[in-house]
C-alpha cells in the first residue's frame, strides 16, 4: 500500500492528510479561517495566505502524529498546485516541495479540480470510469465526462458566476453572513420556493452552459423591493439553481451519448454538492436515466486534503510525478482543449 501526504491550501482552508492507496484515511487535519474573513463578507486573499503560512506546518506535523508516522513512512507528497488564490497555493506547494526534497520523496502537483473530480472514488470503491460529473463549487460550475485520471472532457461551464458564487452573493444580499451557502440552505428550509418569481437563466437553451449572474441580480431586486420574506427569497433562489442544474445536466446527458462507453453513473462533487436539495434533485435525475448516483460525504465535498491525497494516490499508481520546479497556477482547466465559452474568459 502506498501512503500519500496530501496538502491543501487553495482558498481559506489549510489541510493535511495521510491517505492510503487502499482508500484508507489514516489522518486528516483541517483548519478553517471563517472568523478571520467573516468581517469582510468573503475571503481576503492576503489574509488567507498569511494564515496558511502560520497554520500549515504544525498542521502537517499533527497529521503525521495522528497517523503514527514520519515523513520516512510516506511514499509521496501531493499538494494543490492550482487553481486557486495564488498566494495560498504557493504556500502549500512550496511546503510540499521542501518536504519532498528533504525526505527524498516524489512530488505530485495536484489540480484542485481533479481532487474534487476524483474524490467520489475515494468514498466509493465501486465507482468506475467513465462517469458524468457535475463539479459545482464557489469558483466553478462545470459538467465533465470523466474517462480516467487526467482524462476529462468538459461539456459545459459557467459563462459568468458559478453556482457557489451565487449562493454566497445571495447570502450577502439577505444579510446572512459568511460562509453563505449553508446559511442560504438553512433559511430556505423555512421558506416558500414558489413565492418569488425568479428567472432560470438559459433554461431550455440550445447552449450547453450555465449562467447565474442574472439570477443573482433578480435576488437583489426582490430583496430591495421589500415585498418578500427573506426565507421565501432563499427558497425560491435555491429552487431556481436546482432547476438550472438539472436542465443543463439533461442536455449534457443527451450530448454525451455516442462518445464511446456511455457513463453509467452521475456524480456530483465540490462544495455546493453538500446542499441537500441539490443532491436530492440529482439523485432523482439519475434514477430517471437509469444511472447510478454518487455524491461524496458532506465533509469530502468542501475543500480538504483527503481529496488531494487521493488524487495524488491515483496519479502515483500511474507513475505520474512532478519536478520540484513546477509552478503554482492560479488557473488550471481540467480540459485545456475545451472551446472557450461565451463570456467566460479565464473561467472557461
Amino acid at each position: 500500500m502506498a501512503i500519500i501526504l496530501g496538502i491543501e491550501s487553495s482558498c481559506d482552508e489549510s489541510a493535511a492528510a495521510l491517505i492510503g492507496s487502499d482508500r484508507s484515511i489514516l489522518a486528516h487535519r483541517l483548519a478553517g479561517q471563517e472568523d478571520a474573513h467573516r468581517p469582510y463578507g468573503g475571503v481576503v486573499p492576503e489574509i488567507a495566505a498569511r494564515a496558511h503560512v502560520q497554520i500549515l506546518t504544525p498542521l502537517i506535523a499533527a497529521a503525521l502524529k495522528d497517523a503514527g508516522m514520519t515523513l520516512d513512512d510516506v511514499d509521496a507528497v501531493a499538494a494543490t498546485a492550482g487553481p486557486g488564490l495564488i498566494g495560498g497555493v504557493m504556500v502549500g506547494l512550496v511546503t510540499a516541495k521542501a518536504l519532498a526534497m528533504a525526505a527524498g520523496k516524489p512530488l505530485i502537483a495536484v489540480n484542485h479540480l481533479e481532487g474534487h473530480a476524483l474524490s467520489p472514488r475515494l468514498a466509493d470503491a465501486s465507482l468506475e470510469f467513465p462517469y458524468l460529473l457535475l463539479l459545482v463549487s464557489g469558483g466553478h460550475c462545470q459538467i465533465l465526462r470523466v474517462d480516467g485520471v487526467g482524462q476529462y472532457r468538459r461539456l459545459a461551464t459557467t459563462i459568468d458566476d458559478a453556482a457557489g458564487e451565487a449562493f454566497d452573493k445571495t447570502a450577502k444580499i439577505l444579510g446572512l453572513g459568511y460562509p453563505g451557502g449553508p446559511k442560504v440552505e438553512a433559511l430556505a428550509k423555512t421558506g416558500d420556493a414558489k413565492a418569488v418569481p425568479l428567472p432560470r437563466p438559459l433554461l431550455g437553451s440550445a447552449e450547453p452552459h450555465f449562467s447565474f449572474a442574472g439570477l443573482k441580480s433578480a435576488v437583489l431586486r426582490a430583496a430591495q423591493s421589500g415585498n418578500y420574506r427573506p426565507e421565501d427569497i432563499a427558497a425560491s433562489f435555491q429552487a431556481a439553481v436546482v432547476d438550472c442544474l438539472v436542465d443543463r445536466l439533461e442536455k449534457a446527458l443527451s450530448a454525451s451519448v455516442g462518445e464511446g462507453t456511455k457513463p453509467r453513473t452521475l456524480v456530483v462533487a465540490g462544495g455546493v454538492a453538500a446542499n441537500g436539495a441539490i443532491r436530492s434533485a440529482l439523485e432523482a435525475l439519475a434514477a430517471r436515466h437509469d444511472m447510478g448516483f454518487v455524491a461524496p460525504p458532506l465533509w469530502l465535498c468542501t475543500d480538504n486534503a483527503a481529496m488531494i491525497g487521493w488524487a495524488g494516490a491515483e496519479r502515483f499508481a500511474l507513475g505520474l510525478t512532478d519536478p520540484l520546479d513546477i509552478a503554482a497556477r492560479p488557473r488550471w482547466p481540467l480540459d485545456p482543449l475545451a472551446e472557450t465559452a461565451r463570456g467566460a474568459g479565464v473561467k472557461a
